[in-house]
């Protein structure tokens, strides 16, 4: 199979873009309609402020005709944004959309309703800025799964979620498997994928294992079997030897496997009749992708061993830049390479998904003004949605634990609150135990970062500086792969 490792001078592109000059920036609000595929399930576009220019002198300035700017796409567990920058790691245009609910007999119809949102957002990309789109590249959530027909890439059965547990497969895996390799865990991409080949009658010659990021590139630059050594980590492949191991090539399914290009490698061209549908360049390239929590720790630029992001998002995903590669499924513990250091961490079913089942965004910014972040909360819970947690606990029957539910809504939000920054330090506390380096400050992403309390009283619970990164969304990272791709 093939793959490559990226360079020190890789992750100094992604790390390290040139600063945007001070000011240079202004911003207004573009008006997007809503594409005729869309206008039946009446699905509304979110808007966010667009940066379409830049001030000189108080000025808005058009852009030079050299200028060429990189789109990143982050799919999400909920919804899809999109960022556009440019070489210096300015954002040009950005803006988010919510998944439309297709159904497919009784449940959603995910692959539909992702295709549906990549090339919504697309059509929001202002138009006179897609000529100058040079390069695009997207992350997907991690262990996210489509078997596919290799032949028309159309999904063979419903994809699997992030956070489905496939338990049937898990002692088949766990005997071919290291032992607490990262597959051994029931919601693994290699579980799924057993799950799959176990259960599934139908002919498999035609068949073919992508992740979400790999089969939303695909629809792009059209070229069926390419992953990224980020999204392939949990079917198996080994980054630090760069391919898939002898255990794993020696299975019957081993030929479903993509081959494996490191993260932001150019694949290929945009397929020609999406850049004339658009308006897109001849020259623009697509890259590979990686999962949604790398995308968002390249875009706070954690740059040293020892820096952290935790992403606030649906789930919380925490990754800390460590100099030991660290595995071990009994924790849900694992590790993405990045250059010569690693990216230590799991990811919890804990997060603002259970926030959102208890509270509106209304309630959640009013209820949090009243909260003391200097006083510990005396509730304990275990904050989850479902039944099922990855990490840093993995236990696919761990019940969620809400309750006792005090009258007041505010205490109830602290003991909330609270009990995932436990969780949190937890995990951290894990890494550190099972050879890390130890963390020494945490840069928060995702929609977390906002709530000031809650970032409050994480910085008492872990006892280490707490900052909001400066980038806080995995779709900036995204777009720095399609920078990395052109350089």
């Amino acid at each position: 199979m093939l793959g490559s490792i990226t360079h020190s001078s890789t992750l100094s592109i992604l790390l390290y873009p040139l600063s945007p000059k001070p000011g240079c920036c202004s911003s207004r609000k573009l008006n997007v309609r809503t594409p005729p595929w869309e206008k039946s399930v009446g699905k509304s576009v979110k808007l966010r402020t667009m940066v379409v220019g830049c001030k000189i002198e108080n000025q808005e300035m058009g852009f030079q005709a050299s200028e060429r700017l990189y789109l990143g796409m982050d799919f999400g567990t909920s919804g899809a944004r999109y960022a556009l920058i440019d070489r210096q790691g300015t954002i040009h245009a950005e803006g988010k959309r919510e998944y439309p609910n297709y159904m497919k007999e009784d449940s959603l119809d995910w692959a539909l309703s992702w295709k549906t949102t990549l090339f919504s957002l697309l059509e929001d990309v202002p138009v006179h800025l897609r000529p100058l789109v040079a390069s695009i590249s997207l992350d997907g959530t991690s262990a996210t799964t489509l078997i596919i027909n290799s032949n028309t890439g159309e999904p063979l059965a419903r994809p699997y979620l992030y956070n489905e547990s496939c338990p049937d497969a898990l002692p088949l895996v766990k005997s071919i498997a290291p032992i607490n390799h990262t597959v051994c865990s029931g919601s693994s991409t290699l579980c799924k994928l057993v799950s799959w080949w176990n259960n599934d009658d139908s002919d498999k010659k035609s068949t073919m294992l992508l992740h979400q990021a790999d089969w939303l590139l695909w629809l792009l630059h059209g070229q069926l079997g390419v992953s990224d050594y980020n999204n392939a980590l949990k079917v198996g492949y080994d980054p630090e030897a760069d391919s898939y191991p002898d255990w794993l090539l020696s299975q019957p399914y081993a030929q479903l496997l993509p081959i494996v290009k490191a993260p932001g490698t150019s694949i290929g061209h945009l397929k020609g009749d999406i850049r004339t549908q658009f308006g897109f360049s001849e020259d623009c390239i697509v890259c590979t992708g990686t999962t949604d929590s790398i995308a968002a720790f390249l875009a706070a630029r954690a740059t040293k061993p020892g820096k952290a992001v935790t992403s606030l998002g649906s789930t919380l995903a925490i990754k800390l830049l460590s100099t030991t590669r660290i595995e071990d499924a009994r924790y849900g513990v694992y590790s993405h390479r990045l250059d010569d250091k690693w990216l230590v961490g799991g990811a919890s079913n804990t997060g603002g998904a259970v926030l959102k089942e208890n509270f509106s965004d209304e309630q959640l910014e009013k209820l949090s003004e009243h909260i003391n972040p200097m006083e510990a909360s005396p509730l304990d819970y275990y904050p989850l949605k479902s039944v099922g947690e990855r990490f840093p606990v993995a236990n696919p029957k761990m019940e969620p634990r809400l309750h006792p539910r005090p009258e007041s809504d505010v205490e109830y939000l602290h003991g909330i609150l609270e009990s995932i920054a436990r969780i949190e330090a937890k995990a951290y506390m894990l890494l550190k135990d099972l050879g890390a380096t130890q963390v020494d400050e945490v840069f928060t992403a995702g929609g977390g970062a906002k709530n000031d309390k809650w970032t409050k009283i994480r910085e008492r619970v872990l006892g280490l500086p707490v900052n909001r990164a400066t980038q806080t969304e995995a779709a900036y990272g995204a777009a720095l792969l399609a920078l990395k791709g052109c350089q």
